[in-house]
């Protein structure tokens, strides 16, 4: 069972060592974007003006991916039109990400460790377990936006999701982003790839810059 693009961007934000998850909130958001997307890479939604429709509900074998489905599903039928990418990840996100550390968890690549914050308040960590699909997720990453190996659309869209949510610095520590980001958006125009997934593509990118952006204003304000 192949780890999904929100479980590798889960695996870029939580630290191996103190399974503290960083940039929490950008990363949440491209988690739960990156369900999206492979839900429709996986022919299970489509995604057309900011908006998706459920077009099969055919189970794809990864639980955490038909759980969603399954709520994406339930959520949209009660919607007199097809509803907004954005409001879907503004209501799942947190969910989305609890869903899929537990994933990762029964997976065996992270383990839970439970603390407690000055001795009161309990918080929960995740720490490595089993580094080999990270290191799998970054050495892919790097061939592609730091090599020039062209991407597959499972990849790009992964890049594309990151560069989205200015996530540059969980993918490429230690790099500035001004090293990666023109190669990044190259790939996440997504020239080479077929109608479909760019159009795709370029939905969650819109998606994600309309949550983050909304965010950081009610933050600020």
């Amino acid at each position: 069972m192949s780890v999904t693009l929100g479980e590798e961007i889960m695996l870029l934000s939580l630290d191996d060592e103190s399974g503290a998850a960083k940039n929490r909130q950008a990363a949440g958001w491209a988690v739960a974007g990156g369900i999206v997307l492979e839900l429709v890479l996986a022919g299970r939604l489509s995604a057309d003006g900011g908006r998706f429709t459920v077009t099969d509900r055919t189970p794809t074998g990864t639980g955490l991916l038909d759980e969603r489905l399954g709520l994406m599903d339930a959520w949209a039928a009660r919607k007199s039109k097809p509803p907004k990418v954005t409001d879907w990840l503004t209501k799942d996100h947190d969910k989305a990400v609890g869903a899929t550390i537990e994933s990762l968890r029964a997976r065996g690549l992270v383990h839970e460790e439970r603390q407690k914050v000055l001795g009161l308040f309990p918080v929960r960590r995740y720490p490595e377990a089993d580094g080999a699909a990270e290191r799998e997720v970054r050495e892919r990453l790097d061939s592609v936006v730091l090599c020039g190996v062209d991407p597959d659309d499972r990849t790009a869209g992964l890049i594309a999701l990151i560069h989205a949510a200015k996530l540059h610095g969980l993918a490429f520590p230690g790099r500035p982003a001004r090293e990666v980001k023109p190669r990044m958006e190259k790939i996440a125009d997504g020239q080479w790839a077929g109608e479909d997934v760019r159009r795709a593509i370029r939905d969650m990118q819109a998606a994600m810059v309309a949550v983050t952006v909304a965010t950081t204003v009610v933050v600020t304000g």
